[in-house]
C-alpha cells in the first residue's frame, strides 16, 4: 500500500507539474513572509533548561527576592595606582546612575558611601593603629599638601623631609624610596610617557598588587530580550560613558565588561561572526557535491529549489510551533540543509538510474517513487524519530530543536515526492547513457563477501578492544568552556579569576529568617569544602570600639587639615618654576659630594627639577597632575574615614541589607569553595558537599552541577527513546526479529567506536556537541534503512550500485554543513561541528563497509 500510495503521489505531481510547482513556490514565499514578520530568538540562555525543574525553580525564587545575581554585567577598571583606579570608578558609577531608563542599579563595589566612611573598621587592628599613628606623624606634611596641592606644595612637602634630615631625626638614605619614586615618575613626564605617583604605594611600602589597582562596578541593565544581543544597548552606554569621562586619558583606566549578561552578548555575536562567509561557501561546496552526485545542472536545480521550499516551510513551522527561535534551535537550519538534502539526492540518484533503463521520464519517475517509497519514507521517519526523541527531555533548547527538526524531515520527505518530482518533470533532464553507480568497487564488494566472518569479527573485536577507553570518556561541565576566550567578557573573566582574592563561584542557602542564620552559617563552616561563609552580620565589624577609638584619635590631629585645609591661591607658573629650583638646590646642598643610595637618589631628583623648571608650562601641568590626582584621591579617602561611626546589622544601609535579608524575613548565606574556584571539579565536590546539608542551596556551582546532570540525563535519556522508538518503526516494517539487528547492531557500533575515538582525539563531551549522539541515531539509521530494504529485496553488490553513490554523496553534502559548523568562531558550536561529523563518519563506514559484509548474501525478493 505504501509503495501504490508514494507512486500514485508521484505521478499525480508529474500530470500536475505546474500546479504542484506553483503551490510549492506559493507555500515557500508565503512561509517566507510569515517567517520575516514573526521571526524572534529568545537570547535568555536561562531558558534552556526547563523552568520546571526544582532547582531551577529556587534560581528563579532566588532571583525575586535577592535580584541582579543572574541578570547582571560587572565593570572591570584596572589603573596604574588604586587612587587613579578609585576615582575612574567613581566617575563612572556616578555617570551610569544618571541613565535609570538603561540601568536598573548601579553599585560601586568598593567606593560606595558606606565603606569610603567605614572602610578602616574592616582592617585588621593592628593595621588600623599603624595607618592612624602615621598619619597623626605626618600632620604637617597632610596640612601643606592639603592647603597647597601644587607643585609648590609639593617641593614644600619634600623639605619637611630634608628639614627632619637636617635637624638629625632621620638620614638621608631613609628617603631613598620617596625620592625614587619622585624621579621615575618625572621621568616619564619629561620623556613624554604616560606617568603615574601613588601615595598608597608610598605609605605601604610596597608595589600596589592587581587586586589593589582594580576595581568593580555591578549594574543590572535593562534588558531586550526580543534582541538578539539583549545587553548591547547598556554595554555600548557603559564604554560610551567611559569614553566621554575621557578614563583612560585622564586615568590611564581600562574599562572592560563581564558578566552573564555581555558573555550572552558576546557569544551570540561570535556566532554570528564569519556565519555570512561559511554559510556562503558551504552553499557553493554544497552545489558542487551534488554535481558530482547527479551530473546535471537540471537535477541540481530541482534538488536545490526543492530544498529552499522545504527549508521556508520548515522556518515557518517552526516560528508556529515555539513561538521564537533559542541560541540551540536556531541550527535547525544547518541541520536541514545536512539531513534534508539526503532525501533528494537518493530520489534523484534513484531516478538517474531509472532513467538509464527507461528513457521515457515519467515512466523512470514512476520506477523511483516504486524503488524509494519503503526506503524514504522509513529513513525520514526514522530521522523524525530521532529528533522527536528530545521531546520529553528538560533540556529544552534541545527539544524545541528537536521539535523543528522532525517536523523538517517530514516537510523534505514530502517535498521530495512531490515538488521534486515535478520540478525534474518540467525541466525534463536528458536520459543517462551509462549506468549509475561506482564498478571500481567491484573488488571491495569481492573482498567483503570473500571474508565476510573476518570483517565482522575484525569491526566487533576492535570496538570490543576499545571499550575501556569508554571509562575515560568525559564531560565538561563548565559553560565557560563553550565560549570564545577571544571575546572582551570572557577574556576578562579568566583574568579576574586568576586573583585569590575573587571568587565570583559562590553557593546561597536562603534561611527563613534571621534567627537561624547563624546556626546555618557555622554548620556550613565546617565542612571542609568550604573556605569561608558571609551573611549580613559579615558587615559588623569586629573590635570596632578600639578602632573607633583610634580613628578618634587620627582626627584630633588631622581632622581640621582635611575638613578645612584653608587652601591658599594657585600658585602661579613662575612660583612653581622658582619652588623647584630652590628644591633642586636644596637636594643639591644635602648631597654635596657624598656617595650612597640617599646621596645618589637626591642628585638625580634635583636634575630632574631643574630638567622640570626648564620645560614648558604644559609639561609641568602634566607632572603636576600626575602627583596631585591621586593626592586628592587619598586625601578625599582619609576625609572620609574620619566620619567612621559605629556598626551594627541596624544601621546598615538599606541597599546592603536587601542584598542580605528580604522584606519578609528571609536571609542569605554565601558559602565560598576551598582549593582552586575555578576547577570545574572542584565546584562539583563542592557544590555536592553544600546541597546534601542543605538541600535547597543554589548558586553557580549549583547550577553548574544541576544542569550537567539535567543535559547528560535528557541525551541519555532522548538516546533511549531514539533507539527505542526507531527499534519499533523496524520491526513493524520488517517484521523480522534478525533483519531489525542487522539494522541496529552496525548503528551501536558506530556509536560505540564515535565514543572511543573522541578519548584517543581527547575531545571531551559537552552541552553543545552532545547533540550528536542522538542525531547520529537518526541519521545512521536512514542509511542503514537503504541497504537493509534493498539486500532484503534481493540486491546484491551493493557497493557498485546506485544506492552506495547516494549515500557517499548525501554523507558528503551532510558532512559539509555540519563543516560549516565546525569552522564557527563560537568554541561550542564548533565543537557541536566537530563530533557531528565525527559521528557521521563512523556511522558511513558501518552503512557502507560493515552493513554488507554482516547482512551477507541477498535475500530472495520473494521470500523477504
Amino acid at each position: 500500500m505504501l509503495v501504490s500510495t508514494v507512486r500514485g503521489l508521484v505521478g499525480l505531481c508529474t500530470r500536475f507539474s505546474w500546479f504542484v510547482i506553483a503551490l510549492g513556490v506559493l507555500a515557500a514565499i508565503g512561509s517566507g513572509v510569515y517567517t520575516a514578520k514573526h521571526f524572534a530568538i529568545n537570547t535568555n540562555i536561562d531558558t534552556l533548561i526547563s523552568p520546571t525543574l526544582d532547582w531551577r525553580q529556587r534560581e528563579a525564587a532566588f532571583e525575586r527576592d535577592f535580584p541582579g545575581h543572574f541578570q547582571s554585567t560587572l565593570i572591570v577598571i584596572d589603573a596604574p595606582t588604586p587612587e587613579l583606579a578609585s576615582a575612574a570608578a567613581g566617575l563612572l558609577a556616578q555617570k551610569l546612575s544618571e541613565q535609570p531608563k538603561l540601568f536598573e542599579s548601579v553599585d560601586n563595589l568598593s567606593g560606595n558611601e558606606f565603606f569610603a566612611r567605614n572602610g578602616l573598621l574592616f582592617q585588621p587592628t593592628n593595621d588600623v593603629e599603624q595607618l592612624t599613628d602615621g598619619m597623626s606623624r605626618a600632620a604637617p606634611l597632610i596640612g601643606t599638601l592639603a592647603r597647597d596641592p601644587s607643585l609648590r606644595g609639593l617641593t614644600r612637602a619634600l623639605s619637611f623631609g630634608l628639614a627632619a634630615v637636617q635637624q638629625g631625626m632621620s638620614k638621608l638614605d631613609d628617603m631613598v624610596r620617596p625620592m625614587s619614586m619622585a624621579s621615575d615618575t618625572l621621568d616619564n613626564v619629561l620623556a613624554g610617557k604616560p606617568a603615574v605617583f601613588s601615595w598608597q604605594e608610598l605609605l605601604s611600602g610596597h608595589k600596589p598588587t592587581v587586586s589593589e589597582t582594580r576595581r568593580f562596578i555591578e549594574v543590572r541593565p535593562v534588558l531586550d530580550f526580543s534582541a538578539l544581543e539583549p545587553g548591547k544597548v547598556s554595554s555600548d552606554a557603559i564604554r560610551k560613558a567611559a569614553a566621554d569621562l575621557d578614563l583612560s586619558g585622564k586615568y590611564q583606566a581600562r574599562v572592560r565588561l563581564t558578566g552573564q549578561i555581555p558573555m550572552g552578548d558576546e557569544e551570540f555575536a561570535t556566532v554570528q561572526e564569519g556565519a555570512l562567509i561559511n554559510g556562503a561557501a558551504t552553499v557553493v561546496v554544497v552545489l558542487v557535491i551534488l554535481w558530482l552526485a547527479l551530473k546535471s545542472g537540471r537535477i541540481i536545480l530541482a534538488v536545490f529549489v526543492n530544498l529552499v521550499i522545504g527549508l521556508a516551510i520548515t522556518a515557518a513551522l517552526g516560528l508556529m510551533m515555539v513561538g521564537a527561535l533559542n541560541v540551540i534551535s536556531v541550527a535547525f537550519a544547518v541541520l536541514f540543509v545536512g539531513l534534508g538534502v539526503d532525501f533528494g539526492i537518493q530520489f534523484s540518484v534513484r531516478y538517474r538510474s531509472e532513467r538509464h533503463a527507461v528513457p521515457d521520464l515519467r515512466k523512470a519517475l514512476s520506477l523511483t517513487a516504486s524503488e524509494v517509497a519503503v526506503p524514504l519514507t522509513l529513513a525520514a521517519v526514522a530521522v523524525a524519530c530521532g529528533f522527536l526523541s528530545f521531546l520529553p527531555t528538560a533540556y529544552r533548547g534541545v527539544s524545541e530543536l528537536g521539535m523543528i527538526a522532525g517536523a523538517g524531515m517530514m516537510v523534505a520527505y514530502l517535498t521530495s515526492i512531490t515538488v521534486l518530482p515535478a520540478l525534474l518533470t518540467v525541466l525534463n533532464p536528458p536520459g543517462e547513457p551509462e549506468e549509475i553507480g561506482y564498478r571500481a568497487l567491484a573488488p571491495v564488494d569481492d573482498f567483503l563477501s570473500r571474508h565476510r566472518v573476518g570483517v565482522v569479527a575484525g569491526t566487533i573485536g576492535v570496538a570490543v578492544v576499545g571499550a575501556p577507553l569508554l571509562y575515560y570518556l568525559t564531560f565538561d561541565f563548565d559553560p565557560v568552556h563553550l565560549r570564545s576566550t577571544q571575546t572582551e567578557s570572557i577574556s576578562t573573566l579568566l583574568d579576574v579569576q586568576k586573583d585569590p582574592n575573587v571568587n565570583f563561584n559562590s553557593i546561597n542557602v536562603i534561611v527563613p529568617s534571621l534567627d537561624r542564620m547563624s546556626e546555618v552559617a557555622d554548620r556550613l563552616r565546617k565542612l571542609p569544602e568550604v573556605s569561608r561563609v558571609a551573611t549580613i552580620d559579615s558587615y559588623v565589624p569586629q573590635d570596632q570600639e578600639k578602632k573607633l577609638q583610634l580613628i578618634k584619635d587620627m582626627d584630633d590631629q588631622i581632622g581640621f587639615l582635611l575638613r578645612d585645609p584653608a587652601p591658599r591661591s594657585g600658585p602661579s607658573d613662575a612660583e612653581n618654576v622658582a619652588a623647584l629650583n630652590a628644591s633642586a638646590d636644596q637636594l643639591k646642598g644635602m648631597a654635596g659630594d657624598a656617595k650612597g643610595p640617599g646621596a645618589d637618589a637626591a642628585r638625580r631628583l634635583a636634575a630632574d627639577l631643574v630638567n622640570l623648571a626648564k620645560a614648558d608650562k604644559a609639561t609641568r601641568d602634566r607632572a603636576q597632575d600626575a602627583f596631585v590626582v591621586p593626592l586628592q584621591v587619598s586625601l578625599a579617602g582619609l576625609r572620609g574615614f574620619l566620619g567612621a561611626q559605629a556598626v551594627t546589622r541596624a544601621n546598615l544601609p538599606d541597599g546592603l541589607k536587601r542584598q542580605w535579608v528580604t522584606a519578609d524575613g528571609k536571609s542569605r548565606v554565601e558559602v565560598f569553595p576551598s582549593g582552586d574556584a575555578n576547577d570545574t571539579e572542584v565546584l562539583r565536590k563542592f557544590a555536592r558537599a553544600v546541597l546534601t546539608v542543605y538541600p535547597e542551596a543554589i548558586g553557580g556551582p549549583v547550577s553548574i552541577l544541576k544542569s550537567g546532570e539535567t543535559v547528560v540525563s535528557a541525551f541519555i535519556h532522548a538516546g533511549l527513546y531514539a533507539l527505542l522508538s526507531i527499534a519499533i518503526l523496524l520491526w513493524i516494517v520488517l517484521r523480522r526479529f534478525g533483519d531489525m539487528l542487522l539494522t541496529l547492531v552496525p548503528l551501536v557500533l558506530a556509536g560505540v567506536v564515535t565514543l572511543e575515538i573522541c578519548v584517543l582525539i581527547g575531545m571531551p563531551l559537552n552541552f553543545a556537541n552532545i547533540i550528536a549522539l542522538p542525531l547520529l541515531l537518526g541519521v545512521g539509521v536512514a542509511f542503514k534503512i537503504y541497504y537493509i530494504t534493498a539486500w532484503r529485496a534481493g540486491q546484491g553488490n551493493l557497493l557498485q550500485s546506485s544506492l552506495t553513490r547516494a549515500v557517499i554523496w548525501s554523507a558528503l553534502t551532510t558532512a559539509t554543513a555540519f563543516g560549516s559548523l565546525w569552522l564557527s568562531n563560537h568554541p561550542g558550536t564548533s565543537s557541536m561541528g566537530k563530533l557531528l561529523a565525527l559521528s557521521l563518519v563512523t556511522t558511513l563506514c558501518a552503512a557502507v563497509l560493515f552493513q554488507p559484509a554482516l547482512m551477507g548474501a541477498p535475500r530472495d525478493a520473494d521470500k523477504s
